[in-house]
């Protein structure tokens, strides 16, 4: 239906594309998780309560597992506005129907979505609507248990695993089979 409407309603023209968006929030405050330990032993292991974080934004596309992702200081509308139009520019050619969730930045009257992009709600407080959740968990999961002395080190073990994760692990991740078919029906 959006597809259709970005057609013949707005009159774009280009591959319309099927995007999901969301934030997450990584920090130096260790990362707790499941350990090899004999049974009805509780996992022990050193933890840093540090409270610094930094704020991935990001895409993903769940029928081909391309993606995009940047890195801000801060969740607010002047950081989303900003991501919008890195995403817009890396997709030029394309129309892009993004998914997310209702977060006050994602609807503030300021922002300017730019003209390649159209925006689709999902229900608030509703997180597993969403295939990037898995993405997030997907990439936290390997900074179990890391104690990181600085930002500046986080970031740079955030960046490893970014350029590590590839097209066909994000696919792998967000193309459920519901999902896949929804897109495949709207003709996306």
């Amino acid at each position: 239906m959006l597809a259709f409407f970005a057609i013949s309603v707005l009159g774009w023209s280009g591959s319309v594309r099927c995007f999901c968006q969301d934030e997450s929030r990584v920090g130096l405050k260790t990362l707790t998780g499941r350990r090899i330990t004999a049974r009805g032993v509780k996992p022990v292991g050193k933890v840093r309560w540090t409270f610094q974080a930094t704020y991935l934004y990001g895409v993903v596309e769940p029928a081909t597992g391309e993606h995009f992702f940047y890195e801000f200081t801060h969740w607010n509308t002047d950081c989303f506005q900003r991501f919008l139009e890195l995403v817009a520019q890396q997709y030029p050619d394309s129309i892009l129907i993004i998914q997310l969730a209702q977060a006050g930045w994602h609807k503030a009257k300021r922002l300017q979505v730019p003209d390649n992009l159209l925006l689709m709600f999902q229900p608030a407080h509703a997180p597993e609507c969403n295939p990037i959740e898995q993405v997030w968990q997907y990439l936290k999961k390997r900074l179990r248990w890391k104690r990181l002395k600085t930002l500046d080190e986080l970031r740079h073990l955030i960046k490893e695993q970014l350029l590590a994760l590839t097209s066909a692990t994000v696919a792998s991740i967000t193309g459920r089979a519901s999902i896949l078919e929804a897109l495949s029906v709207a003709g996306i």
